[in-house]
């Protein structure tokens, strides 16, 4: 769907809800994941929310699938005002609002407990809303896990066995850098091409977290799984920043209420989907490892040493400090 056809598709869509319901206020929330996705089981617990608190005054209408467009088109829809809400990864983020590729840098964090303190405190809150100033305001942030090979040929069991392996990684500079340093070659491919690219073996892996590697069935051709854990990247729900200034304080502590709730059911059901994933690979072949983290993290120390932007150093500075406190 090209970008004009899905501005008139929303514009029709607000035309008739208007006229449908001149009295219920209602939002609109557009992504690209399917239905049986554990963020848009949350998002239509947030719905639920939203329709309970206001009693029936607001109402959320969620377009999965791709309906209104890839992530590009949605994040465009929701700076213009068109849509009122959309979930983004902050790896894409980043090109909106430089301080929020700290997520896509390797090994910033050391596991799950510390990642999470981070995104609840007060620097998390304020990368959260870091987006406001190009129209895009953080209601919440979804876990999408931390970020693994996966092989055609063989295991990877420590930095030197990714040297000069072809890997394909999202089009995020920071992304590109983090495999490069781990010894491998960064290719960016788009994710939709990535089963036919392995099958060819334009690139002989790829990487991410245990669901997408089972919903994109890329276990067919991968049989070898290293959970070495080198990105954690989230999710984020945001809205666009015009629209939420047009709802009454009632109406925004509503939805703010009803994100924080419908994080907290991602989150569950994300642990509960990423177990169920692993379970699964290893019954179709699929060998899992454990890898020790602490080559491929010190590979990647000259990488985030040259960091410059000051905002993303100085979170890197508040990021270690809390490390002792999550890390045992």
């Amino acid at each position: 769907m090209s970008y004009i056809r899905v501005i008139i598709f929303a514009l029709l869509l607000i035309g008739c809800d208007n006229q449908l319901s001149s009295k219920k206020k209602v939002l609109r929330l557009a992504h690209t994941l399917p239905e049986n996705h554990v963020v848009h089981k949350a998002m239509l617990h947030m719905a639920e929310t939203i329709a309970l608190k206001s009693e029936g005054k607001m109402e959320l209408k969620i377009f999965a699938g791709g309906q209104l467009g890839k992530e590009s088109d949605t994040v465009a829809l929701v700076q213009l005002g068109g849509i009122d809400m959309t979930k983004v990864s902050a790896a894409a983020m980043e090109n909106f609002v430089e301080e929020i590729g700290i997520f896509t840098l390797p090994y910033v964090f050391k596991n799950s407990e510390h990642y999470w303190g981070f995104l609840e405190s007060e620097s998390g809150s304020d990368l959260l809303q870091a987006g406001k100033r190009v129209g895009l305001r953080g209601l919440t942030y979804y876990d999408a896990g931390a970020r693994s090979f996966y092989t055609l040929d063989k295991m990877v069991t420590s930095p030197d066995d990714l040297e000069g392996m072809k890997i394909r990684v999202m089009g995020s500079r920071n992304c590109q850098d983090a495999i490069n340093a781990l010894g491998a070659q960064a290719q960016s491919i788009p994710y939709g091409e990535l089963y036919s690219a392995l099958q060819q073996r334009v690139v002989v892996g790829g990487e991410n977290n245990p669901p997408s590697f089972v919903t994109s069935r890329h276990y067919e051709v991968c049989k070898f799984y290293s959970l070495n854990e080198h990105s954690r990247i989230p999710d984020m729900l945001v809205m666009s920043q015009v629209n939420w200034e047009k709802l009454t304080v009632e109406e925004q502590e509503i939805v703010q209420q009803a994100a924080d709730e419908s994080r907290e059911l991602q989150r569950k059901l994300w642990q509960e989907e990423t177990t169920r994933a692993l379970e699964q690979v290893k019954k179709y072949g699929v060998t899992v490892l454990y890898p020790q983290k602490e080559p491929f993290s010190e590979n990647c120390k000259e990488l985030l040493s040259q960091v410059k932007n000051p905002i993303i150093k100085n979170h890197l500075k508040k990021i270690k400090v809390m490390e002792s406190s999550h890390v045992k």
